[in-house]
């Protein structure tokens, strides 16, 4: 099973909880691993997580597609671990005949512009986003957003 269609299943099974389920909720939702992926899939998942008022742990890798998780669920919402690293790249388009990345300019200009300000400065600290991944964690990451407790 894909990444879009493991997430389209998990945020149908996260929303039907919320829909009268006999079963609550979690109260949070810990990201331990996210490689990214599909960004739409990841922006649907994240603002059904937004909508349910759920906190967000980042305890491990959040990468790619998986940093919109700072657009769409409120600061005060997202907390980290000690292992959280969020990693940005810039946007690629895939060609799925030829399976060929293409840069995305015009989409990394627009993801770029819903990150918080914070990062956005801290992107634009360490050259912007490019086709290298800049990793954000430690205690830079603990500067911007606070730690779980």
């Amino acid at each position: 099973m894909s990444v879009t269609s493991r997430l389209t299943v998990a945020a149908a099974l996260f929303l039907g909880g919320l829909m009268g389920s006999a079963t609550p909720a979690p109260a949070e939702i810990r990201i331990q691993a996210s490689p990214g992926g599909d960004v739409l899939a990841y922006l649907e998942f994240f603002a059904a997580v937004e909508k349910s008022g759920q906190r967000v742990v980042l305890d491990g890798p959040c990468l790619s597609a998986c940093t919109l998780v700072l657009s769409a669920v409120p600061h005060d919402r997202i907390c980290v671990t000690p292992r959280a690293v969020l990693g940005f790249h810039a946007a690629q388009l895939l060609d799925r005949a030829s399976h060929r990345r293409y840069p995305a300019s015009a989409a990394t200009r627009l993801l770029a512009a819903t990150y918080p300000a914070a990062v956005q400065s801290w992107i634009d600290q360490h050259g912007g986003l490019s086709s290298k991944l800049l990793l954000l964690r430690g205690k830079e990451l603990a500067a911007l957003y606070p730690r779980c407790v």
